[in-house]
């Protein structure tokens, strides 16, 4: 299943990219858009050459799948985020992502990007296909994922806002 999220902040792209990269930021985003799951792991690893990787463990109940895909992954889900940057391009950055949930036949790879906006502020875009391998289930987990992603990629542009506004 085909995802695409876009994201928009009232900043510049060196200013979202140094938000992204700051291990404080992306553990209090995290904690923030888990909900009643816990963050386990939000680390930033600087690249050399001005890119960077971004890796976040969480544990989240299973009330957020589908409930006949819980049988297939026990009580909580171990979901595991990498983001991984490049080095700026220009005015705009360029990256990979991936999702798993540990233990359950669900996986998300993509792109990101960040670029600015014509009218001033920058647009984080995310595009990837979520797939599923369970048998009869896989469109139903598919959609399942691709909305708690969306939603979860929603949250998460409402703490970058309050991150760049300085409201934490």
């Amino acid at each position: 299943m085909h995802l695409s999220v876009e994201q928009t902040y009232p900043a510049s792209v060196e200013d979202v990219a140094a938000m992204l990269a700051d291990e404080s930021f992306v553990r209090w985003r995290a904690e923030r858009t888990t909900g009643t799951g816990t963050v386990d792991q939000a680390d930033v690893d600087p690249g050399t050459d001005g890119g960077f990787t971004v890796l976040v463990r969480r544990t989240l109940p299973t009330s957020l799948i589908p409930a006949q895909a819980r049988p297939f992954v026990g009580a909580r889900l171990e979901v595991r985020q990498a983001e991984v940057w490049e080095a700026p391009r220009g005015d705009r950055r360029y990256g990979t992502v991936a999702l798993e949930i540990t233990g359950a036949p669900v996986r998300l790879t993509g792109t990101i990007s960040l670029e600015p906006l014509p009218e001033g502020g920058t647009r984080l875009a995310y595009t990837g296909e979520v797939r599923a391998t369970v048998p009869l289930f896989a469109s139903v987990v598919e959609e399942a994922t691709a909305g708690t992603v969306r939603s979860t990629l929603a949250a998460e542009e409402l703490a970058g806002r309050d991150w760049l506004a300085g409201v934490r």
